[in-house]
């Protein structure tokens, strides 16, 4: 059955839902252009009548460079050992049997974790890792975001992997194969998008995260983008160029992520999880 064509009224809706979301980027994308006197002006407009790179340029002499690279290893950290030990958990939720429904006691528990504000948990956390020498450096910034990267990781790979037959599991048991295996050449394959998704919301959140960061890293030179944000905001005044440059670079990576694995991420989306 063919699908049929998107009717008048439907285009218009998705052009005025598409305007509302992408007005505040071109607004910010505007104002990281401006110079103070026209963003500070009652009758801002738009775009930049007089454009200029001085917020861009202040910015990279506060060398946000730093913050940036601080900021991919956090998440390409967060996001990786997130995987690495969700994946596992979920296969073990999704196929193993155990005993008076302690699988559901647990995911109940990671929801539960998830649900908790991230304040609550900051002052054992701090404790911690200060037990461990890990303050102020990004390593432990990294362990303290999977309190909430696991369970979210958990909770996603879940529904893909409870999507896979089991009688593919169980065709490669007959050729011999062993667990390790079969999770890395038959599961791994076939859950790829789910996997990209989930990979694609756990670095998200990890690199907007700002709490922990702000908590837990002291040294400037250990920054990352959101705290670095933070940095641009005082006492005196607020520096609203400068904080529309750095959304804009902040931006970038993520939108380029998305533009890698947009095919992935359709395919995971559509799949859903099931959990």
């Amino acid at each position: 059955m063919m699908d049929r064509p998107a009717g008048p009224w439907r285009i218009a809706g998705g052009i005025v839902a598409a305007a509302i979301f992408a007005l505040p980027l071109l607004w910010m994308l505007g104002t990281s252009f401006k110079p103070p006197g026209e963003y500070a002006a009652a009758s801002a407009s738009l775009w930049p009548r007089h454009p200029t790179l001085m917020h861009y340029e202040a910015v990279a002499g506060a060398r946000v460079g730093r913050a940036v690279v601080n900021s991919l290893i956090v998440t390409a950290g967060t996001t990786l050992l997130a995987l690495l030990a969700a994946y596992p958990a979920a296969y073990a939720l999704a196929r193993l049997r155990f005993p008076r429904r302690l699988d559901l006691v647990f995911l109940v528990f990671v929801l539960l974790v998830k649900l908790t504000p991230p304040i609550v948990l900051a002052v054992p956390l701090y404790q911690v890792l200060r037990v461990l020498g890990l303050l102020d450096t990004l390593p432990g910034l990294v362990l303290a975001q999977q309190i909430y990267a696991l369970p979210f990781a958990i909770w996603m790979l879940l529904g893909f992997i409870r999507d896979v037959p089991v009688a593919l599991e169980e065709a490669a048991r007959m050729d011999g194969a062993r667990l390790p295996r079969i999770l890395w050449e038959i599961l791994v394959p076939v859950t790829a998008a789910g996997l990209a998704a989930t990979a694609v919301l756990v670095a998200i959140a990890a690199w907007n995260e700002f709490l922990f960061a702000f908590l837990f890293l002291q040294s400037p030179s250990n920054f990352t983008l959101p705290t670095f944000i933070a940095t641009r905001i005082n006492e005196d005044e607020t520096l609203w160029g400068q904080l529309s440059a750095i959304g804009v670079l902040a931006s970038l990576p993520v939108l380029a992520l998305i533009g890698v694995v947009h095919r992935a991420l359709s395919r995971g989306f559509a799949g859903g999880t099931t959990g």
